[in-house]
């Protein structure tokens, strides 16, 4: 069973992301801020981490730089979960060293879809 990270801070996006994952079957932990994930993924190793790119404090490019120093979090897929849905922005996230998009509001068929193609090997 894979293991997903979440960091959002929006308790209600928290929450849907976390049903749908783990009615997938994924094991989830959460976090919400840069530095609550930082500290999770110090302990911990996950098959993919879910990254909203507007936390408070840090920013989600500051966190997702900061993963890439971490051993256990270097080489984990960062998908960028945003509602910076602005032309462009994936792109932004993609060059910035994430695996991939999601644009919020969730499109529930597409998000599964989504999280299957990096997990499910």
């Amino acid at each position: 069973m894979a293991t997903i990270l979440v960091v959002e801070d929006n308790p209600m996006n928290m929450e849907l992301t976390v049903d749908l994952l783990e009615s997938y079957g994924y094991e989830v932990m959460q976090a919400e801020d840069g530095s609550q994930a930082l500290d999770v993924v110090e302990k911990n190793t996950f098959d993919l981490i879910l990254l909203d790119m507007q936390l408070p404090k840090m920013d989600g490019l500051e966190v997702l730089e900061k993963f890439k120093e971490i051993e256990n979090s270097k080489d984990t897929p960062v998908v960028a979960l945003t509602a910076h849905a602005m032309r462009g922005d994936d792109k932004k996230f993609i060059n910035a060293g994430c695996a991939g998009y999601i644009s919020k509001p969730i499109d529930i068929h597409e998000f599964q879809q989504t999280i299957s193609s990096y997990v499910d090997n």
